[in-house]
């Protein structure tokens, strides 16, 4: 005969068997930090966070002055999305770079609170059935456009900064349109969660219970090993791990503080053309040849003709100097630097545009590249500081920085900068 197993160890076994093992049951998720309060405060920090990024976001489009030529309209097919677009100000001349520097960084730092975010509220995408009414189906299709729309939006964003060009198309129109969607369905989503989540922080600053807590809190948790106030310090710790690796590329004193910003790092030379570039005149494909005393001249055309101009009949010019920072899309940026050459109003007078000059279209040597060509509006080139630059930094512009003659206006994206300039066209776009 044989002992009897012990009937103590049958219902634990039954529990394990019987244990649910797919994702749409509610015990399939058992951390103990999911709840209504762990979510609403991350919910608040990203309300005002993705709402900053959107808007920052819409300045950066609006500084490309989209709606002056379609040569800087990368969204022809916005429609009614380019309702609030504005003639682009110069003043103040580090506008872009402090809109663009904001838009990135605050982009890279809100990731680990997205993710935590998601995490929490995972349980909710598995949940069956999944529409138990027409107002419950419509929350659920918003709430996967914005998770969706999130993911794509910070995914995309992120491989831009780091100059990783991997999308099925141009970046400009993925990440506009992809913003207006995602940020309709945050905006869906923030009316109707909003006000439970500030009655969940207020109640937990009161000790008091969070309403719904059933909605989000498993009903079989595991054991803790870390309290809810540690993992968000923790989201914490992880936003401003990622704040101090890349704000210093907007900087030059905290440069090489940007550990996962491309143009962190040292300066790419010495000297006076020793500050950061985008592309160099090796990937542009600039001849030398071209860029030659000999061989190169400016052709600059308005309202009275044309004309034809060597570096060193520009030089003769009156010559003017602006301190002016570069600022690029992917959020990195100079100090201001001191460039000194003829500027944009002068050579506007010299083909009978001086009383009142117009819009500027602006060509380079450059002959592949989404902005080889550029489109500058009236108050850009009447700006004093906006010049047709030869020198910076009392050295002659070096080839990766636009030898022999490059744009630069005031607060203007850095790629409205033209550089290796070969024709001006002065009249209305």
């Amino acid at each position: 005969m044989g002992r009897a197993p012990s009937l103590g160890v049958i219902p634990t076994y039954r529990r394990r068997m019987d244990a649910p093992r797919l994702p749409t049951s509610p015990s399939f998720w058992r951390s103990p930090l999911r709840g209504p309060r762990f979510t609403s405060v991350l919910g608040l920090v990203l309300l005002v966070g993705i709402t900053v990024l959107f808007v920052t976001g819409l300045l950066s489009y609006a500084a490309y002055n989209p709606d002056l030529s379609p040569v800087n309209d990368k969204t022809p097919n916005k429609g009614l999305l380019g309702f609030y677009l504005f003639a682009w100000p110069t003043d103040p001349h580090w506008l872009y770079r402090l809109t663009q520097g904001v838009h990135v960084t605050l982009g890279i730092t809100l990731i680990p609170v997205l993710l935590a975010k998601l995490w929490s509220v995972i349980p909710r995408l598995f949940a069956l059935p999944p529409a138990r009414s027409l107002a419950h189906a419509l929350e659920r299709i918003s709430l996967l456009l914005l998770v969706g729309g999130g993911l794509f939006e910070f995914v995309t964003g992120a491989l831009n900064v780091q100059l990783d060009y991997v999308f099925p198309g141009s970046f400009y129109p993925l990440h506009f349109y992809g913003a207006w969607v995602f940020f309709a369905a945050f905006l869906a989503h923030a009316v109707l969660k909003t006000p439970a989540a500030l009655r969940n922080v207020r109640r937990m600053r009161g000790g008091q219970p969070a309403s719904s807590e059933g909605e989000l809190v498993s009903p079989d948790p595991a054991p803790p090993t870390v309290s809810r106030r540690g993992a968000l310090w923790f989201v914490g710790g992880g936003s401003a791990l990622l704040f101090a690796t890349t704000v210093g590329q907007d900087f030059d004193g905290l440069r090489r503080t940007a550990l996962l910003a491309p143009h962190g790092g040292a300066d790419p030379a010495s000297g006076p053309n020793g500050f950061q570039i985008n592309k160099t005149a090796a990937y542009a494909g600039i001849d030398p040849a071209e860029t030659g005393a000999e061989a190169w001249r400016l052709v600059v055309t308005g309202r009275t003709g044309t004309v034809r101009l060597s570096r060193a009949d520009l030089a003769r010019l009156p010559l003017h100097s602006s301190a002016l920072p570069i600022a690029c899309v992917e959020g990195w940026s100079t100090s201001d630097q001191w460039w000194r050459g003829v500027r944009l109003r002068d050579l506007a007078a010299l083909v009978g545009e001086g009383d009142d000059p117009p819009d500027l279209f602006v060509e380079s040597l450059q002959r592949h590249g989404a902005f080889r060509r550029a489109a500058l509006r009236a108050n850009q080139v009447a700006d004093p500081r906006s010049l047709l630059a030869l020198y910076v930094n009392g050295e002659d512009l070096s080839p990766d920085h636009g030898h022999p003659a490059r744009v630069i206006v005031p607060a203007a994206p850095g790629v409205l900068n033209t550089k290796w300039v070969a024709r001006l066209t002065f009249g209305d776009l």
